[in-house]
């Protein structure tokens, strides 16, 4: 046992199950399902997890009954085919002393039926303020069939070697939660009304799978500790659920989470939020039950974890998106390393990935869901150490001067600024994106403990990188930002000449403005227009950091919506929220026109109605960004015989995971 983490990192105790720590990996979704099925890339995903010293993982939500698809091939707990996909994952699992579970789910009315073209199921008509697709009222057979999936998943589950199964949907607005909450279970029958009628196909769930795995499987319940919405139920009311459901003698545990699809910033918060920010709510649920709980909500780190243990708020500390991070963040933390943790950053492009249809991914771990080829335990040392140069020190270059000095290689980085970072390091000086500083902040530290040489405030030529003997040089210089005027809609102009005014002293880039490159000049009124393109978090991050700095911004976009693209994140709302809080005024629908003395002028881009706003002390433009490689091309010209590889923004303006995968695929082959 850890006597730094004696809590944290001591056994645990699940039914008749000891567990070898208190960190439990809880459920999300991967989409390295294919047929409904389980995949090699699954097991590998989940063996990492395990290897890296997860004490318990509960697999993804697989779905009781097919209304419930969010996406093409979801797990289908159901399927009997699955028996065997448990069992392939439970013998690697269990080779490194870990449990795992299966979780049976229905989205009820928080979904849509566009992949199952079948009606979506509810107790009552109410649509999903995210779907807004209007339900089919669950009748009497209906309700029998969701209880048979469940019990499905529980013989499923044990016959396929599992330690046990986890009864998902009273959480997160989901189907067994709006059974239970009145603000969406309308019913008179007897499944509505009452708390005991909104209880009672629970009550059956809870039975069937107790019935079905025995007195020595594992056991629990996933549900809510606070819906955070208008009528639904709160700490108090789940607190009272908890206790008459822990009642039945037929619970192993119960995990707590927080919040619906009216509010998914309790599920999953982007940064900033305050970590163990759950924990009061769950406090209330521990002390009505006598079963271990597991808590989640924002614990990063050991030391937070260790700390929501010792006063009591949880038997076992639930991760997602930190595990997700750091598969050996358990290892790491008993080998005394806490500071080698890669951290969570909240940036959420585990939710972004998700949202395009794609595999689950890290915004910069990039192993994750290629545990196989790419895992952090796996860097093949080079049998040919070789002199590299890494050119740019932003997350390509640090990303790949690290791993290729992991492997043997002689590294030198070499980055013609004083600060090492690149735009990410910048970014996080704006206090929503603070934490997203941490995908650098971690890198850099972690070259700490290499031989990597840094130079920093150096450019470096072809001469230069000539006369120093190097044998390949990787170039990751990454992308200035623009500021010609045009947007999207003006494909033509943009390469052509800028927009006539650009170039007034008062007109920047959003690279201007966060990289203090250029300090704004005071103007009369403090009045910033910010002129947003993209549509990504670079818009939000310039007009946050203007509007604390005590300017008056307006937010001019000819988008439809300011930043759209945060709905893949699931914090457009939150983003869009803080801002207008900060007195942000927001226009949409309209292109920039033309730039005049301290006044700019839009066109509605549907009516083509002029919009003039005068009395501009500053303009801010968001067009994107232009990769810088000419360094690469000259190289490529000039020196056919030095192996030259271009990486991240210099190859194309686009993530920061993008970087640091090209990065690190780089680093493994040179």
């Amino acid at each position: 046992m850890s006597t730094l983490y004696p809590r944290l990192l001591g056994p645990g105790k699940l039914g008749r199950h000891e567990t070898k720590n208190r960190v439990w990996m809880t459920s999300h979704a991967t989409l390295l399902v294919k047929d409904h099925l389980f995949t090699d890339a699954h097991v590998d995903y989940y063996v990492e997890r395990a290897k890296g010293g997860a004490a318990v993982i509960t697999m993804e939500a697989m779905a009781v009954h097919e209304s419930t698809q969010p996406y093409p091939g979801k797990a289908f707990a159901f399927d009997p085919r699955m028996i065997g996909e448990f069992r392939k994952i439970a013998a690697a699992v269990h080779n490194h002393g870990t449990l795992i579970l299966a979780q049976a789910w229905h989205r009820g009315r928080q979904t849509n039926s566009v992949t199952s073209r079948v009606p979506v199921w509810a107790p009552s008509a109410i649509p999903c303020s995210v779907y807004r697709e209007m339900p089919k009222v669950m009748e009497a057979e209906d309700i029998e069939q969701i209880i048979h999936g469940y019990r499905l998943t529980a013989r499923h589950a044990v016959e396929g070697d599992l330690d046990g199964i986890e009864l998902g949907a009273a959480s997160h607005g989901y189907l067994l939660n709006q059974f239970l909450s009145p603000a969406t279970n309308h019913r008179s029958d007897e499944y509505g009304g009452s708390l005991e009628n909104r209880m009672r196909i629970v009550m059956r769930i809870i039975d069937a799978a107790r019935e079905e795995v025995g007195p020595d499987a594992i056991v629990g319940l996933r549900l809510n500790s606070d819906d955070g919405m208008q009528g639904g139920l709160g700490p108090v009311e789940w607190a009272e659920i908890a206790k008459h459901l822990a009642a039945t003698g037929k619970l192993d545990y119960i995990s707590c989470s927080q919040g619906t699809y009216l509010n998914r910033m309790m599920i999953y918060p982007t940064s900033p939020e305050e970590h163990g920010f759950q924990m009061a709510a769950t406090r209330q649920v521990k002390a009505s039950i006598d079963l271990p709980v597991v808590g989640v909500g924002r614990i990063t780190t050991p030391d937070e974890a260790e700390a929501i243990l010792r006063a009591g708020d949880c038997d076992f500390v639930g991760m997602t998106r930190a595990l997700i991070a750091d598969a050996f963040w358990v290892r790491k933390a008993e080998q005394g390393h806490a500071d080698k943790i890669r951290p969570c950053v909240g940036a959420n492009w585990c939710m972004e990935s998700i949202f395009a249809h794609a595999p689950i991914a890290c915004i910069h771990n990039p192993s994750v869901g290629r545990e196989k080829t790419l895992s952090e335990e796996q860097v093949t040392p080079t049998l040919k150490p070789r002199n590299i140069a890494v050119v740019g020190a932003g997350p390509a270059g640090l990303r790949a001067a690290l791993t290729a000095a992991r492997r043997g290689h002689k590294v030198s980085l070499i980055e013609r600024s004083s600060e090492l970072g690149g735009q990410v390091a910048w970014m996080g000086r704006v206090h929503s994106a603070r934490e997203l500083a941490d995908t650098v902040g971690w890198l850099i530290a972690q070259l700490r403990d290499t031989d990597v040489e840094i130079y920093r405030e150096s450019e470096a030529t072809v001469e230069l990188l000539t006369e120093a003997g190097y044998d390949a040089v990787i170039v990751a210089t990454g992308a200035t930002h623009l500021k010609h005027g045009w947007s999207p809609l003006q494909p033509a102009r943009w390469d052509g000449p800028d927009m006539a005014g650009t170039a007034q002293p008062w007109v920047y880039s959003c690279g201007d403005v966060l990289g203090v490159a250029q300090p704004l000049r005071e103007g009369k009124g403090r009045r910033v227009v910010v002129v947003d393109t993209l549509g990504a978090r670079q818009g939000v991050l310039t007009a946050e950091y203007l509007a604390r700095a005590g300017w008056q911004v307006q937010f001019v976009t000819q988008l439809g919506q300011p930043a759209p693209n945060l709905a893949a994140s699931r914090d457009w709302g939150k983003a869009y929220g803080s801002l207008r809080r900060m007195g942000v005024a927001f226009t949409t629908d309209h292109d920039l026109a033309g730039i005049d003395a301290h006044s700019v002028r839009f066109l509605d881009v549907y009516t083509k109605e002029s919009l003039e706003i005068t009395d501009v002390d500053a303009l801010v433009l968001v067009n994107g960004a232009a990769a810088q490689n000419r360094l690469f091309h000259e190289l490529r010209s000039t020196r056919k015989d030095l192996e030259s590889h271009l990486i991240g923004d210099a190859l194309a303006p686009r993530r920061i995971n993008d970087a640091i995968f090209e990065a690190e695929l780089v680093a493994r082959k040179i």
